[in-house]
């Protein structure tokens, strides 16, 4: 039987939602997942859809979420629907929910210098998400965010400190997975816009997340 997901987009539209929705529900149904892509959070509020669900993969960034519809969310994950994400589409998505974040496991709060030259490091090598990948280099927004201890790390970048001299050397998570109830959680923070994903190693640890993240 074909696992099911949901990809839902919206928000600021300065991250293209819309475009990386479309690329990673090809790449589910290259996988033979059935996949709904909607641009609405109300699917949230049906509380037999949720549970039906394998994968949630939001793509929204900053809005709002109603307390019954984030409710609606976290409880789904807590009884084993699986969710994966990336940038802000997963982590600067609702500034006041504070039980989101929690879940996700960061919230984004800055990206010194906008769209710069970047380094992203392999760290736990041997973890099916990046197993095989080298570290690469990125050019867009390097995030810097506030991150849960108990998150899993994958892959890190390192900031300069050429435009923030206080964060010199800073090693920031940029890939990790963790739980929330018996839900696995996959985040990055590479994608600031579709093209991003033009690059293998981005594109192929999202498609590698989402798996792993799934029911």
């Amino acid at each position: 039987m074909a696992k099911k997901a949901l990809i839902n987009w919206g928000g600021w539209a300065g991250h293209e939602p819309d475009k990386c929705a479309d690329i990673f529900a090809a790449v589910l149904r290259n996988e033979y997942y059935e996949v709904e892509v909607i641009n609405s959070l109300e699917r949230y509020l049906d509380e037999q859809y949720m549970d039906s669900l394998d994968l949630v993969v939001p793509a929204w960034t900053m809005s709002e979420i109603t307390k019954e519809q984030e409710n609606g969310l976290l409880e789904a994950i807590k009884k084993g629907t699986g969710i994966a994400g990336w940038h802000g589409g997963m982590c600067d998505s609702f500034r006041k929910n504070t039980q989101y974040q929690w879940m996700t496991g960061g919230q984004w709060v800055a990206h010194p210098g906008n769209i710069i030259e970047y380094r992203v490091n392999i760290t736990k090598k041997n973890d099916p998400i990046v197993k095989g990948l080298n570290d690469f280099n990125m050019n867009s927004e390097q995030y810097y965010m506030h991150v849960d201890p108990s998150n899993e790390v994958l892959a890190t970048t390192t900031f300069t400190g050429e435009r923030t001299n206080w964060i010199d050397g800073c090693v920031m998570p940029v890939v990790w997975k963790r739980k929330w109830g018996l839900g696995k959680v996959f985040y990055t923070s590479l994608g600031h816009v579709a093209r991003d994903f033009d690059v293998p190693e981005a594109k192929e640890i999202v498609r590698r997340g989402m798996l792993w993240a799934t029911r």
